[in-house]
C-alpha cells in the first residue's frame, strides 16, 4: 500500500489538497504532530471539499509514535536529496508499504531524522530559481509517479460518471 505523510504539517490549505489527492489515488494519509492547525479549520476542510469523510488517515504526536507503528520502506523527500523521486522502483508487491515522507512547509524534516536513512532522501528535480515545490504539488507529483509504475492500479482509467463515448457524441 502506498502512504504519504506529513511531518509537522503547517499549512491546512496544503494538507487539505493533499487530503483531496489521497482520496483520489487510494492512499493513506499520515500526520506527525505537532500540526500547526486544527483538523476542523475551515480552510482544510474547504481545500478537502467534501472527500475528507471518505479519507483514510491517521494522526501521530510524534515522529517516534510514527515509526513505531508503521513498518515499511521510508522515502524522505529533502531538497538536499541526491537522487531524483524517478530513481527508485516502486513496483511492489502487494503487501509491501512505501512511506512518502514529506517536511513541515517551513523547515523540511529535520537533518537528524534523513541522516538515518540517507540512501532514501531523494528530491524532485527543479530549477536554482526556487528553493522548493509547493508541499501539495510535490506530493501530487510524487505519488502519480508511484502509481504510474504500478499500472494505476486500483484506479479507473475511464471517468465513471458520463458516458464511455461523451467525447464522440
Amino acid at each position: 500500500m502506498n502512504h504519504i505523510v506529513l511531518f509537522e504539517p503547517e499549512i491546512p490549505q496544503n494538507t487539505g489538497n493533499i487530503m483531496r489527492t489521497c482520496v483520489a489515488t487510494g492512499t493513506r494519509l499520515h500526520l506527525i504532530g505537532p500540526l500547526g492547525f486544527t483538523l476542523d479549520e475551515r480552510h482544510l476542510i474547504r481545500s478537502g471539499v467534501n472527500y475528507i469523510d471518505q479519507l483514510d488517515y491517521v494522526v501521530y504526536d510524534d515522529f517516534e509514535d510514527f515509526k513505531s507503528k508503521n513498518p515499511g520502506t521510508y522515502y524522505y523527500f529533502t531538497r538536499y536529496g541526491r537522487k531524483p523521486h524517478t530513481s527508485f522502483d516502486y513496483r511492489n508487491l502487494e503487501d509491501e508499504n512505501l512511506y512518502f515522507i514529506f517536511g513541515k512547509e517551513s523547515t523540511g524534516i529535520p537533518k537528524s531524522i534523513l541522516k538515518e536513512d540517507l540512501d532514501h532522501c531523494m528530491r524532485i528535480p527543479m530549477t536554482d530559481k526556487v528553493r522548493a515545490l509547493n508541499l501539495s504539488n510535490s506530493c501530487a507529483i510524487v505519488i502519480y509517479e508511484v502509481l504510474r509504475q504500478q499500472e494505476y492500479r486500483g484506479l479507473l482509467l475511464e471517468e465513471p460518471h458520463k458516458e464511455k463515448d461523451y467525447l464522440e457524441k
